[in-house]
């Protein structure tokens, strides 16, 4: 993180979780703690951009795990 005051430290962590609760989460009752768990760590791990885009183009970046 960098100074206090900088408006783009969370910007790609609030993009993230807005796509979560949009496209998996939204209007959505799970039964259990673990159902919602498996949900978000099937997205994350499967339907999530599994490779992030370099600043460069046509450079990929491997996920690190």
């Amino acid at each position: 993180m960098s100074r206090s005051g900088n408006v783009w430290d969370n910007a790609a962590m609030e993009s993230f979780f807005s796509s979560l609760k949009t496209e998996r989460t939204a209007r959505k009752v799970y039964r259990t703690r673990d159902d919602a768990s498996a949900e978000v760590f099937d997205y994350i791990e499967r339907f999530y951009n599994p490779q992030r885009r370099h600043s460069t183009p046509g450079v990929y970046e491997p996920r690190r795990v």
